[in-house]
């Protein structure tokens, strides 16, 4: 279980207040002697807790004065329904890597999904790692299980009970990565030609995994309230033989948005109804910014319909190629699907992420690095709400990295990509997430990278500039 900070025994009390009403804008706070007298704290407990209210931007501080309620506005979220053809693709997908992998300076890059360097924990990877090597020795020279280390399996199935998602660990299989995860996943349940579907928009990797297999593609497309359109899919599985779903439901990548339980529960309806498989990605779901881990749409499933696949490179570091696929009732055709790829995952990364489950070390950088994530991207939204013109919308993520951005579609896109080109600002085009066209006036914007008043500054200069292309200056 996650240890709670101390601070949260008052934090708690105070956001139901505001959010329940009793607390009104404006309304002055207990001081921190008072926060301390009251709850047995110390100082640093209390001015951590109020820290954290700052940064969910439920209070504002007044020098000398203390701390007030803030304005809470309710946040304006567009039922924006994307039209998109019921029509198989051919899964060709020539965009260029470096949209989703170039960097200039960490001030700068805004379109790489994985911690920057600044935000890796690498004090305690590099300890346990030389830990690992003394302890296991010339052990760690010869191959492991082609389903990877039993007590590792075992640790991850016991991590994930925690979260209400049940895995008998001899069907998890270990992996180079997400990627190698998903490609095990799809070669267990289609063949070249067939037919998936993906929500859309779609990281870039995804689509080229599903190309590289001669795989066709339908698109469903994702909504900001509740996640996917459950409505487009039951028309396109009625009308087309799909034999898989790759879904991100928690803090989809690029969007940001975070699907809900009624609809993970329908998704899986529609696909015991057909008879499809499931595949989803769970890379995220560690990198919530509320009070719980959501629920994965495998912790839903009794027919054995759902595969789950996850990585810790998301949430440790990227060059820890090490990650997990469930496959549950498609175990028999993924472990050979598996060896065919390689005999056996490294195994210093498997002892070193083993060891940092199996301790509290691992609990505690996710504590602080969401915390540091959070902070980044109410920093950066509220620069991005300021700066760039009327008629742009930037969803507000509740977890992962990504915040998607749509610019007016009068807009020059070009001549805005240019600016930023010039000027090192690396956000990632909106049509690198589709086989369509119908993202272009959007753009991802990732904070996983430390930020800066740099970085703000940079962010904000793209938003005047924009404003100016749509004056025709």
């Amino acid at each position: 279980m996650i240890k709670s900070y101390k601070y949260e025994i008052f934090t708690a009390v105070i956001e139901k207040q505001i959010r329940s009403g009793i607390l009104q804008e404006n309304d002055r706070l207990p001081s921190v002697r008072e926060i301390k007298e009251k709850y047995k704290l110390s100082t640093s407990s209390v001015q951590s807790g109020f820290e954290y209210l700052l940064i969910k931007g439920l209070i504002k501080s007044h020098p000398r004065s203390g701390y007030f309620v803030a304005e809470i506005q309710e946040e304006h979220i567009p039922e924006v329904r994307t039209k998109l053809p019921v029509v198989v693709r051919d899964a060709e997908f020539m965009k260029n890597m470096m949209l989703t992998s170039k960097r200039t300076s960490e001030s700068s890059s805004f379109n790489t999904a994985v911690p920057g360097d600044l935000l890796i924990p690498q004090k305690l990877i590099l300890r346990t790692m030389q830990e690992v090597i003394r302890e296991k020795g010339a052990a760690l020279l010869r191959y492991y299980p082609s389903n990877g280390l039993e007590t590792l399996r075992k640790q991850i199935a016991k991590q994930m009970g925690t979260y209400g998602c049940i895995l008998n660990p001899d069907e998890i299989i270990i992996t180079d990565g997400a990627l190698q995860a998903l490609t095990i996943a799809l070669k267990s349940v289609t063949k070249p030609g067939d037919v998936v579907a993906v929500d859309s928009p779609c990281v870039f990797s995804i689509l080229e995994v599903i190309a590289n297999l001669d795989l066709k593609v339908i698109e469903i497309p994702v909504h900001y309230r509740s996640g996917f359109d459950t409505e487009y899919f039951r028309t396109v599985c009625a009308e087309n033989d799909i034999r898989a779903l790759v879904v991100t439901p928690n803090f989809h990548n690029p969007t940001g948005v975070l699907m809900s339980d009624e609809v993970k529960a329908e998704l899986l309806s529609i696909a015991e109804q057909h008879r499809l498989c499931i595949i989803e990605n769970d890379m995220y779901s560690d990198l919530y910014f509320g009070e719980q881990r959501p629920r994965c749409i495998k912790s839903f499933d009794t027919k054995g319909l759902v595969m789950t696949y996850s990585s810790f490179s998301k949430t440790l570091a990227p060059g820890i190629r090490l990650g997990w696929l469930y496959a549950g009732d498609f175990y028999a055709k993924s472990e050979r699907a598996r060896f065919s790829l390689g005999r056996s995952v490294s195994p210093v990364y498997q002892e070193l992420v083993l060891k940092l489950l199996q301790g509290s070390s691992y609990e505690r950088h996710l504590r602080s690095f969401r915390k540091k994530l959070n902070q980044q991207a109410i920093q950066i939204l509220d620069t991005l709400k300021s700066s760039f013109p009327e008629g742009s919308y930037f969803h507000r993520p509740q977890g992962g990295y990504s915040i998607w951005g749509r610019l007016p579609e009068n807009m020059d896109m070009e001549r805005f990509y240019e600016y930023c080109e010039k000027h090192q600002i690396l956000f990632t085009p909106g049509d690198t997430f589709s086989f369509t066209d119908k993202y272009q006036f959007h753009f991802r914007i990732v904070f996983a990278e430390r930020i800066t008043p740099e970085s703000l500054i940079l962010l904000g200069n793209a938003g005047e500039k924009a404003k100016k292309l749509l004056l025709g200056t």
